[in-house]
């Protein structure tokens, strides 16, 4: 067969005389937060991202799988197909809150998914509401007991006042979240990453995270899933329409990437968090990548949506859809530089 042989140039060609224009991009539409240099590499293998040490453990791809869901019989599926994902792509997982196993184990078959997972980390999670009920009542041995029994290798506390304030069966906090963290440090032996759920933090509050002895600080910055709003639309109309101004209050993973850069910075030495997780309104592995290329920690990006919407049923939706966004990085990786 000659070298220059090709069975589908016919066919190709073809196509590029149809589709010629409707394949033009406005300037418009460009994303301009890259440059791209199409010279420096071959084409990545599907999963050719470099292994990196995140949280204690090898890491094969940027991706944080952000806490989603307990408490439910899907959430049994969810969780286990979640985990074995982390397993064979080499990412981490935070759980669900996990409340529920504070005081029984009718729930564990939800969340108990370390085995799936190898060596890559499991987070379990708790609330601020949560933490200070049992700082009060002296119990603090049951977070111990729900980490052993779930065999996480540490704790999100997820901070969540707005939440809470408007769910209407939510709790009410007696100290401020900073109090509560700076106890769960104290006692627990174990890595910690602190969260919001929704709206994100402002400059004071990153800035009080970056100097405490974090294993991580997850974003959950607006944009993507907001709790607060979540809880309000369980509510009546009429609080509804009331209290939709709270909700619209927050900061975006890029705004709060600026100013955690800024902080980290400025507070040298004292910056003592290890890591970012930067999460909250992370559509596609582009916005994953940019962030995660522009942080002056080291980090890794979140997405709870994505993962979800193809972890509900069969395994094989769940891992095709992975391969691609990692197949998606490599290629980034490859020929995008962050401007």
């Amino acid at each position: 067969m000659p070298f220059d042989h090709d069975p589908n140039a016919e066919s190709r060609k073809s196509d590029h005389i149809e589709l010629a224009l409707r394949a033009q991009v406005a300037a418009g539409e460009l994303d301009t937060r890259f440059w791209y240099e199409p010279l420096f590499a071959g084409h990545p293998t599907d999963q050719d991202w470099p292994a990196f040490a995140f949280l204690g453990s090898q890491f094969k791809a940027p991706l944080w799988v952000s806490s989603m869901t307990g408490g439910t019989e899907k959430a049994k599926t969810i969780n286990r197909n979640l985990a074995r994902a982390c397993g064979e792509f080499g990412m981490g997982m935070g759980l669900g809150s996990c409340r529920a196993l504070l005081y029984s184990d009718d729930r564990l078959a939800d969340f108990a998914v370390k085995p799936l997972m190898g060596e890559q980390p499991l987070y379990a999670n708790l609330g601020i509401a949560q933490l200070e009920q049992l700082i009060a009542q002296n119990e603090l041995y049951r977070i111990d007991a729900m980490m052993q029994k779930l065999d996480a290798n540490g704790l999100i506390i997820h901070v969540n006042p707005m939440q809470e304030w408007l769910q209407p069966e939510g709790d009410r906090f007696a100290q401020s979240p900073l109090e509560t963290i700076e106890r769960i440090l104290e006692h627990l032996q174990a890595p910690i990453i602190v969260k919001e759920v929704g709206q994100g933090m402002g400059p004071a509050s990153l800035r009080a995270l970056l100097q405490l002895p974090l294993a991580a600080l997850d974003f959950a910055a607006a944009g993507g899933t907001n709790f607060a709003k979540l809880e309000l639309l369980r509510d009546t109309n009429e609080r509804q329409s009331t209290y939709t101004p709270l909700y619209q209050v927050g900061h975006s993973a890029a705004e709060m990437l600026g100013l955690a850069n800024q902080i980290t910075e400025e507070l040298g030495t004292e910056c003592h968090c290890e890591a970012l997780i930067i999460s909250g309104g992370i559509k596609n592995f582009l916005d994953g990548y940019y962030l995660v290329e522009k942080a002056a920690l080291p980090a890794v990006y979140g997405q709870a949506s994505g993962f979800l919407q193809h972890a509900q049923g069969e395994y094989e939706a769940l891992k095709e859809y992975v391969a691609a966004q990692i197949a998606g990085l490599s290629v980034a990786k490859a020929y995008l530089r962050a401007k």
